[in-house]
């Protein structure tokens, strides 16, 4: 996908009068992009645009105005998009019991390492991830993955850690979604 430009955002002020506007449009950008998976994990694919309403957003609640701070944001959110032929997911593991996610949390250090995407001929695409979010004791509750699928469309996302076992296929308008962003990066 290609990385969001300095010239693709505007100053918070300006935003702030287009917000609601563009706030939808991303919404229903992020639905088809959004899978989720046993409950309790939740992958949402990242775009261009998703990633400009990342960026607008720091701006806006963080009131930035220098140019060097807003280029750092724009370096930090478009790393999340992945080369060309990738797929960049943002994971949420979404448990809201506060005792259960922290005993998941501490049980499951190796679930960054589990999660895939099956790919059409069966075979799986294994996540990158950072791994700082990967602490000695327990996860992060965010983290942030890269597949690279080689440009093709996977039909199924998952996990096979021992303990935590789950696949879900992704609908038609998830793969649509996902092959119109691998398009983009022609």
């Amino acid at each position: 996908m290609k990385p969001v430009q300095r010239t693709d955002l505007l100053d918070y002020v300006t935003y702030e009068t287009e917000r609601e506007r563009m706030r939808a449009e991303v919404l229903a950008i992020k639905a088809p992009r959004r899978v989720h998976l046993a409950g309790v994990l939740t992958f949402l694919f990242e775009n261009t645009a998703t990633i400009r309403y990342q960026i607008q957003e720091m701006i806006r609640a963080e009131r930035m105005v220098r140019e060097a701070d807003i280029r750092h944001e724009l370096s930090t959110y478009n790393e999340l998009l992945g080369a060309p032929g990738e797929l960049g997911a943002t994971l949420l593991i979404e448990i809201v019991d506060a005792e259960e996610r922290a005993r998941k949390l501490a049980q499951w250090l190796e679930l960054p390492r589990a999660l895939y995407l099956r790919m059409p001929g069966k075979h799986l695409v294994r996540a990158r991830f950072d791994e700082r979010q990967v602490g000695d004791e327990r996860l992060s509750s965010v983290h942030y993955l890269k597949f690279d699928v080689r440009g093709e469309v996977p039909w199924a996302v998952g996990s096979d850690l021992p303990g935590f076992t789950a696949e879900v296929e992704l609908s038609a308008a998830a793969r649509a979604a996902l092959a119109e962003d691998l398009r983009s990066d022609l």
